[in-house]
């Protein structure tokens, strides 16, 4: 090695942020320079050997209702529980899971209890929203832990809430931070008999902890608590501001929603409406609650806030065609119809015009909600699928596909008809689908507790396998099916990542290193290779859940992973172009822009070696401007934490020699631009 072994240490200020940078740079500079190259292969291109172009979708993104992907990572409240589902006992045990890590998940009321214990009691009469509504005595009040605050940023809130007996109720709402609560800043609100009523309050935060508590305590008279919220001011519309500004730089064309398993046992009414009025549940497909905070109109305006295009999950699990076709004209209709008038009541006149739709989600999978044999749900998705199109005509659907899938546990009659999932769909289902859609993990998969993390070169090549394995499976199926008569239907790949069974971010939250993220981005790589059946593609699940960005209480960072989604949609081409050739553990993807004056290449090295990479042009020649962007890192483990200095960044060169070969440094994704004459 040519660089040092050891680096300075980091505290996270933008100086020690600007000296790492710099020695990330130098590092690849240096590297180059005084390494010696290894001999590779030549980049031969042929600029009239032209692909499909590569949809912009391929960059897509996925959002779930789990763990911290929406609450906790996009949605800016901080309260956990905050509509009161758990009842608030005397035994204060919130978390159920990952207890040992900086995010537990909860499973019982996160609300502890100031004073007599006797003094707060669940009442199932005069309910604010749910199965029942708390009610606090005089004397007595509630506090939820580990909150995380800035100093001297400002936080909003409110609650509702009526004093009973007819009396008045004086209540003091205190956010404390420091040991022992040596700081503190109150906010007094004098709460009336007769309705519920809202009442706000604003705190700037003392210190910057995430060990702050929220208090509410009850002084007068009793009263009963209809909800609670706590979100930082800076909130664009509900949404975490540091969030949304790393969200709008991997700037992605379509976002799917609302799951995944959770879509499956999603009744989308739940969601709409007053926010403080939506009933809470518990998650249907994993833990915690559903705070039904982020519906239908919340996330039309999470696509807006981006400039993306939405597509919605129906559910086909433990729904209905009926509920289905609902959705769609609340989303699409004009507000003279049913739902649509829905929507209007809501704020919102003008239909949304949401195009992309799923229709349902990994039906095939026994872990599923409402999960059945394929020779049922094929009659289901054609119910549904055709109520939905009878609301608008113009839908692009997408059906739930597994192209490898035989239940020979569940399902006999697949197993004598002799058919994948996929296989029967298409059989069956053709007509009512667009696209058909597959999902795939690779990795340490928690369902598979024997593999282990491989060498580096096997690691980065998974994802590109298990997507040129799904392409070529479909190829193969769908040229001989006499029913599609040569039509091709396209893949929407709209689950496809790594996932570690390692959780630092919350169900489901592992951390992505720089192998991984050479690993995404030879993926990329093979659905460029791939752009003539690969139409759409979803990178889940966005946000801390297997996530291309993860979230602390207080700060928000780029993954590995998202740098090189941010990278690619930002610099890549359009165009592919067909490279021949052998470039062993090299994964090299070329493509001209749109326009076709500029050339994009791009090379993953995943080995601990520099390579440079000669570059022979036919039919066009190199012109005089380049451009280098080069993703590394200290080692193929760095990665990079909220809050933090990142381990791993991308570095740009501007005026490289395009007479010169192309180099890509050890445990690397370099991506160049090209000018061409």
């Amino acid at each position: 090695m040519c660089f040092p072994e050891q680096i300075p240490s980091l505290d996270g200020s933008p100086f020690a942020l600007m000296k790492f940078r710099s020695l990330l740079l130098v590092i690849g500079l240096f590297s180059l320079v005084c390494r010696a190259a290894v001999s590779a292969p030549t980049i031969q291109i042929d600029l009239e050997a032209k692909a499909a172009p590569i949809s912009p979708f391929i960059y897509g993104q996925f959002i779930e209702h789990l763990g911290r992907c929406i609450y906790g990572g996009i949605w800016a409240e901080m309260l956990e529980d905050r509509k009161f589902y758990f009842p608030i006992t005397a035994d204060y045990a919130p978390y159920k899971d990952l207890n040992d890590t900086p995010y537990p998940v909860v499973g019982a009321s996160p609300w502890a209890i100031m004073g007599d214990p006797a003094g707060v009691t669940m009442q199932t009469a005069d309910v604010f929203v749910g199965r029942h509504t708390p009610a606090l005595h005089d004397g007595v009040g509630l506090r939820q832990l580990d909150l995380g605050v800035i100093a001297g940023k400002s936080y909003t809130g409110y609650l509702w809430a009526k004093a009973s007996g007819g009396h008045t109720a004086a209540v003091e709402v205190a956010l404390v931070t420091g040991s022992g609560g040596s700081a503190r800043v109150t906010s007094t609100l004098k709460i009336e008999a007769g309705d519920y009523t809202k009442h706000t309050f604003t705190f700037t935060a003392p210190q910057t902890t995430d060990k702050a508590v929220l208090e509410i305590s009850v002084r007068g008279a009793g009263l009963l608590l209809g909800t609670v919220s706590l979100m930082p001011a800076d909130n664009v519309h509900g949404l975490r501001r540091d969030t949304l500004e790393l969200l709008k730089q991997l700037n992605s064309p379509i976002y799917r929603w609302p799951g995944g398993n959770f879509t499956s046992g999603y009744d989308w009414r739940d969601g709409i409406g007053d926010r403080d009025r939506r009933p809470p549940r518990v998650n249907p497909a994993w833990t915690g609650v559903e705070h039904n905070d982020f519906g239908t109109d919340e996330f039309i305006a999470f696509c807006r806030e981006l400039k993306t295009e939405p597509m919605i999950a129906v559910n086909t699990g433990l729904g209905d065609a009926y509920s289905a076709a609902q959705w769609v004209e609340y989303s699409n209709s004009s507000a003279k119809t049913l739902a649509g008038g829905l929507r209007a009541k809501n704020g919102n006149a003008e239909p949304y015009h949401v195009k992309y739709w799923c229709v349902g989600n990994e039906m095939f999978g026994p872990w599923q909600l409402g999960f059945m044999q394929l020779k049922h749900y094929t009659l289901k998705h054609n119910l549904v699928a055709s109520a939905m199109r009878a609301v608008d005509s113009t839908l692009v659907l997408s059906a739930v596909g597994a192209v490898d899938a035989v239940n020979d546990k569940n399902d006999p009659a697949q197993v004598k008809r002799g058919v994948t999932w996929s296989e029967g769909m298409l059989l069956d289902c053709a007509d009512n689908m667009d696209i058909i859609s597959e999902h795939f993990y690779d990795g340490r998969l928690p369902w598979k507790p024997e593999i282990g993390r491989p060498e580096l070169i096997p690691h980065v090549a998974l994802l590109k396998n298990s997507i040129k394995h799904i392409a070529d499976r479909h190829r193969e199926l769908q040229a001989r099916l006499p029913n599609l008569h040569g039509r091709i239907v396209p893949i929407a790949m709209d689950e496809w990542n790594y996932w570690h069974r390692e959780y630092v971010y919350g169900e489901l939250g592992c951390r992505y290193d720089l192998a991984d993220a050479l690993g995404v981005a030879a993926g990329l790589h093979e659905y460029f290779r791939q752009s003539d059946i690969i139409k759409m593609a979803h990178y889940a699940q966005t946000v801390n859940v297997i996530g291309a960005i993860k979230t602390s209480r207080t700060s928000a960072e780029m993954e590995t992973t998202g740098l090189v989604l941010q990278l690619y949609r930002a610099h890549f081409g359009q165009i592919p172009l067909k490279l021949v050739g052998d470039f062993g553990p090299l994964d090299v993807a070329a493509a001209l822009t749109a326009d076709g004056k500029t050339l994009t290449i791009a090379i993953v090295n995943p080995t601990t070696e520099t390579v440079e990479l000669p570059l022979v042009l036919a039919h066009r020649k190199i012109g005089q401007k380049a451009s280098r962007w080069t993703l590394v890192g200290v080692g193929e483990h760095a990665s990079n934490t909220p809050g933090q200095a990142r381990q791993v960044d991308l570095v740009r060169t501007d005026a490289v020699d395009s007479s010169k070969p192309l180099a890509a440094p050890a445990i690397s994704c370099t991506l160049y631009t090209i000018s061409l004459e």
